[in-house]
Formats: structure tokens, sequence, C-alpha cells
């Protein structure tokens, strides 16, 4: 069996957009499939290291979270699958990738890498590498911003948080633990589940006793959604509410946003696990041509002008490459720098 569980019905009416807001939709998703097929081109090609882990097929749920709240503003946790969640962010594309090859010009300075990202300007948190780190971290933030309006009187105080993480993760305490304290004491956070269906290379389903990662809301009196991860107007209707419900302090939201990965767990796996018939199945649901489709459909833009699109995306991505390629390595006279906070 491909899948035990239905996508989510969504109707198009309930999720109108503008061109504008469509357009801009579109081009972040572009943005992150087109720069994470150009990781995997460098990572074959010799020119960045380490575990590399890409998002490809998952764009709606990052698109659909990050660009409906306020990027560059609200607060964005990662996980080791981050380079997509730090450019919807606002990360540049050039410091995202100079990251990736280690260069000083890098959003972590080159210290950080794939799994690492950092951005404080873009009140992007980080990407972690081991399951759960960033859930306590987003909460954390959550935290100090009701802490800043409500005990220090700041007005202005008002962001939402959004941690992003994976099906595997729902297993792991931090998760429960962090949920617990968010509800009690009403945080204005957003826990994004994607659940690709597969943690590293063990099925979901075969993983947990209760696969609905939704419903486990339930057990901290929170709302809990399951939504469609390859429609990037679902994943945005949802994410209205529970930003609404955040910034009106009214607590956390949990959100499954069902969704598929395209390539392996990292560029280093060979991903043999997974069937072909399972792949060709999502791979029909891609959420970047699924949304094209409504887009043009829905005469909200013209083929000519996704395919614009298409192409200045591609020139921001071999820029981000090129610059990436003549950026300085960090100065080993820095190896100690960056360890603290600095004046």
């Amino acid at each position: 069996m491909i899948q035990e569980r239905p996508l989510p019905t969504f109707k198009a009416s309930t999720a109108e957009v503008s061109k504008e807001e469509g357009l801009r939709l579109y081009n972040d998703m572009v943005l992150g499939r087109t720069f994470e097929d150009k990781c995997a081109e460098m990572y074959y090609r010799g020119k960045m290291f380490g575990f590399v882990h890409l998002y490809n097929g998952q764009e709606a749920v990052s698109t659909g979270v990050i660009q409906t709240m306020r990027p560059g503003e609200d607060y964005v946790c990662s996980t080791y699958r981050d380079h997509v969640h730090a450019l919807s962010a606002g990360v540049p594309a050039r410091e995202v990738m100079a990251e990736l090859f280690g260069k000083e010009t890098g959003c972590s300075k080159g210290r950080g890498g794939s799994m690492h990202l950092f951005s404080a300007k873009h009140r992007m948190l980080g990407g972690f590498a081991f399951i759960g780190e960033g859930i306590p971290v987003a909460t954390g933030a959550a935290f100090q911003t009701k802490y800043r309006r409500e005990s220090m009187g700041d007005e202005s105080a008002d962001q939402v948080t959004a941690a992003f993480f994976g099906d595997g993760t729902s297993n792991n305490g931090q998760f429960f633990e962090c949920l617990n304290m968010a509800a009690l004491w009403k945080l204005p956070i957003i826990y994004v589940v994607e659940n690709n269906k597969w943690a590293i290379g063990m099925a979901h389903d075969r993983a947990t006793s209760s696969p609905k990662i939704y419903k486990k809301a339930e057990a901290f009196g929170m709302p809990g959604f399951e939504v469609d991860g390859m429609d990037v107007l679902a994943v945005r209707s949802v994410v209205k509410e529970a930003v609404r419900r955040a910034r009106a302090g009214e607590g956390p939201t949990l959100i499954e946003a069902l969704t598929y990965r395209f390539r392996g767990h990292s560029l280093a796996d060979p991903d043999e696990l997974r069937s072909k018939e399972e792949k060709e199945f999502w791979l029909a649901k891609d959420p970047i041509k699924r949304f094209s489709a409504y887009m043009t459909e829905h005469n909200l833009a013209t083929n000519d002008e996704l395919k614009a699109i298409d192409k200045e995306i591609q020139a921001v991505v071999d820029d981000a490459v090129q610059f990436g390629l003549d950026s300085p390595e960090p100065n080993p006279a820095d190896l100690r720098k960056y360890i603290f906070a600095e004046e």
C-alpha cells in the first residue's frame, strides 16, 4: 500500500489569492526547488561537502507557513533540512549558498554548514542536526515574545514563532514537553510537522503507535490540524488561522502537513527503501506544478509570466553559486571567534 491516509480535501474557493500574492508564493517555491537542485549538482561535482539534506517536494510547506507569517520579523526554527526554510525567511541565496561552501560570507560565517544555518537579522533561529533540538529553542523564542509583551509592557512584541520538524521527531520527548509548556502558557507558536512519511529509512506508520500526529494536540488542549502539504494554498489557509490565534494570545497550534521528499534522506542516501510506485504516486502531486496549474487556470498568471520567474530565479541561484565559490575561506586566526556573543 502506498499510503493509508488519504490527503485532506481542499476547495480552492476557500483560499482565494490575488495575483500579487500568488506570484510571491510561486517565486518562493521555485527559489527553494532551484536552489536545492543546484546544491545537488555542486555536491556531486565535489564542490560541497558534509551532510546535505534536500527539501525537494516539500516547498509548499515552507512557503505556505513562512510567507503567511511576517518573514524577517517572526521567528523560524528549522531542522537539518533547513536551506529552504532560510530562503523563505528572507536569508539571501548568496549567504545560504556561501554557508554550504563553508565560506566566511555565509550566514553562519562558514561555521555552520548545511545543517546549522542561522541568521539573527532574519529571525532564522537555526538548523539543528539532532531531531527535536529546535523545538525547545522555538518554544523559548515564543516565551520571550510573550514575556516582553505581558511582563515588560512591550506592545511591539507580537511575533509568532514557527517550529518545523519531521514525523520521526513527534515521538521525541522534547515534542511532548514543549507542547505541554506552550499550551500551559498560551505561547504564540505554531508547531509544524512535515510528515514526509519517512524518518531516514523508517516508515512513519511502523515507528509510532499513533500515526495521526495532529491528534496528539488533543492531549494538551490545543488545536491540531491535518493539511495537504503538497498544496500551498491549503497550508496557507490553515496557517492564517494559527497565526491569528497566536497574535491574539490564544496560544499554540499543531499542524501536520502531509508531504513527501522527492530525493533520498540526504545526498549520500541511495534511496533504495522507498518503492518506485510510492515515489511516482507523490511525484504526480508536485506542489510547484500543482500551483502553477492553479495560477493559469484561475487567470492569475500566464505560462510566459511563470517561465520568466523560473528564468529570474535560475539567475539568482547561479549568482549565489559564483558568489560562494569566489568568497574567502574563514581565517584560521578566527578559530575561536563567534563562540560567545560579542559587544
